[in-house]
């Protein structure tokens, strides 16, 4: 099948990054990525971008005068691209609704917890402060409504005696790097649709008939 085009907003180290890269080069997920970019100079991110040879920018919402123009900046870099849809990687900017609603369906974001728990900042801190027994991660559509997005694909990761936030983030994290990779897969491959604001997943039995993705689907490498 042809290869989607793909663009990475990263704000950070880039694990979620590494990732993805890892999964298209190897041909596992039918994509490649056409762009990196961030919104910090510094994110180390860039750099694993530049060993691999992609295409990479720098967009800093200081340069601008307002969220609307810096989105704007985001939108044209990203058109110009040649973009097909966009994954979110610890990209830690809140985007405006006119650039999300621009790219409804085409835009991917992870989150560090099972959603709807615990959305927004300091996520492994509050899981443990709330004595969860699991914790995990959420890859889901990016809608207006920060963190609320439909469901695309959860990894579930216990939660142990003596966690602290770093080792339960360092253990989420793994589950994160399969989870995003397995999400991208099945939305470039066209086996998802959104309806009533739920992702509907093809099957893979045979028939392909249409099912409602489950609440806490896991996905875990052979």
């Amino acid at each position: 099948m042809e290869l989607r085009r793909i663009a990475v907003l990263i704000s950070g180290t880039g694990t979620n990054l590494q990732a993805l890269m890892d999964a298209t080069r190897s041909g596992r997920v039918p994509a490649r990525i056409v762009l990196v970019l961030s919104d910090r100079a510094q994110a180390r991110g860039l750099e694993r971008a530049a060993r691999a040879g992609l295409p990479t920018a720098v967009i800093s919402p200081k340069a601008f005068e307002s969220r609307q123009a810096f989105d704007q900046a985001l939108d044209d870099r990203l058109r110009a691209a040649g973009a097909e849809l966009v994954c979110l990687a610890g990209f830690m900017r809140v985007l405006g609704r006119e650039l999300v609603e621009a790219w409804a369906g085409r835009m991917l974001n992870i989150h560090p917890s099972l959603l709807p728990a615990f959305p927004g900042l300091e996520v492994h801190e509050r899981v443990l402060e709330a004595g969860m027994p699991v914790s995990g991660c959420t890859v889901h559509f990016v809608t207006p409504e920060v963190d609320a997005g439909p469901v695309i694909v959860q990894g579930i990761a216990p939660v142990l005696p003596g966690d602290t936030p770093e080792r339960l983030q360092a253990r989420v994290l793994e589950v994160e790097h399969r989870a995003y990779p397995r999400a991208l897969d099945l939305v470039v491959r066209g086996r998802v649709r959104i309806e009533d604001e739920r992702v509907v997943v093809r099957d893979e039995r045979p028939g392909e008939r249409l099912v409602l993705h489950p609440l806490l689907a896991r996905w875990m490498e052979p």
